[in-house]
């Protein structure tokens, strides 16, 4: 079992959704998030007053999968949420040592789906 953690642009997220389920990966937490990374933030202008805005939006998705589902789930998140440009966005495939289905007690593989 994995846990997959990708952070994406915003605008993006109907594009990986829609990937994802064509990779019949349809469980999903969709988080809002702020981060920087290459892209450093930018700079704007309210009322006169300059200010530096370096913490940029981003959409974090948690996805747990069993290990057949690992590929399938990173290059759908790929194809969705590539531009080519810096901020595409990350992602983090970690082990995950346990799952437990709260409703039914069901563990591992069987708690995924």
């Amino acid at each position: 079992m994995k846990l997959i953690i990708a952070l994406i642009q915003p605008h993006k997220l109907p594009d990986v959704k829609r990937a994802l389920f064509e990779a019949d990966v349809h469980k999903m937490t969709v988080t809002n998030a702020l981060g920087c990374g290459q892209q450093k933030g930018y700079t704007e202008t309210y009322r006169g007053v300059i200010g530096e805005v370096n913490l940029l939006k981003k959409v974090r998705l948690d996805i747990a999968v069993n290990d057949k589902y690992v590929q399938p789930t990173v290059d759908a998140i790929i194809k969705g949420a590539r531009t080519g440009k810096i901020g595409d966005g990350k992602i983090f495939v970690l082990d995950l040592p346990e799952c437990i289905r709260i409703r039914t007690g069901e563990k591992g593989n069987e708690a995924i789906g």
